[in-house]
């Protein structure tokens, strides 16, 4: 489909989405959603792929959900458990259970449902002039997009309160010292790094990368018993899969693999 708030690009190894909406700093609308979730489903359909990457176009990552939009739904009668928040709760669930690993590739501003978007991403790579935080305390509002729900996960509970409460923004330096960064490149820099580890991806098997990431996502909810006998269960059956004879085959021919997803 023809996207105007996106820019979806897609490759055999790799897909990108790109945020743009410049002139409201990709704030998150409606229609956003929509064309979000469609790419989203589109990528995840490729048996081959082993990264996606969402970044913003213009000076900005995401600044947020487009008040001028939510602003009517959240002064209105009707239950939030339907409607917009309903659609991004979806939407950001599917970025979060997105079968390979998502990179946040973050050149602005990162606010709000910004910082709630990349929350669901994987790995986060940032320009060193990037900042990020959750304004909602500063306008009388709650978040409805996950942040108080996957920023103590990712930064731990005391960081997330102060962030939540406080309502600041911080640099990439610190959110890199906080672990909510993976790296800070200088500006100018950041599709050389994400290119860097997109190169690092292509060379490994996408049914390695799919599972390593379910068994990472689906641990965090289990008793750490049932997560290694999990664990245990999937390389028993990963075991029979082509791409693990073909490892094992160019490990002794001491060649590269050439993995097929299979």
């Amino acid at each position: 489909m023809g996207y105007q708030t996106i820019i979806y690009q897609a490759g055999e190894t790799s897909a990108s989405i790109f945020l743009n909406r410049l002139e409201a700093m990709n704030a998150i609308n409606a229609a956003m959603v929509a064309e979000l979730e469609d790419a989203l489903g589109e990528a995840a359909g490729r048996p081959l792929l082993r990264a996606l990457v969402l970044s913003g176009k213009g000076r900005a990552f995401c600044v947020g959900a487009d008040l001028k939009f939510v602003l009517g739904e959240l002064m209105g009668r009707g239950s939030l458990r339907e409607g917009f928040l309903s659609d991004v709760k979806r939407m950001m669930g599917r970025l979060a259970d997105f079968p390979a690993p998502v990179i946040a590739a973050v050149n602005g501003p990162a606010l709000a449902g910004g910082l709630e978007l990349l929350l669901c991403c994987d790995m986060v790579v940032a320009a060193e002039s990037a900042v990020f935080g959750d304004a909602h305390s500063n306008y009388g509002l709650l978040p409805g997009g996950g942040s108080s729900v996957r920023l103590p996960v990712r930064i731990g509970l005391n960081r997330a309160r102060e962030l939540l409460f406080l309502g600041e923004s911080r640099s990439a330096a610190e959110m890199e010292r906080w672990g909510l960064v993976n790296r800070v490149v200088p500006d100018g820099e950041l599709e050389e790094e994400v290119g860097r580890i997109l190169g690092r991806l292509e060379g490994k098997s996408p049914l390695v990368l799919r599972t390593m990431k379910s068994l990472v996502n689906r641990a965090r909810t289990m008793a750490e018993e049932d997560a290694l006998w999990m664990e245990i269960d999937a390389l028993d059956g990963h075991r029979l899969s082509e791409d693990m004879q073909e490892g094992l085959r160019a490990f002794r021919e001491r060649r590269a693999p050439v993995f097929r997803g299979r």
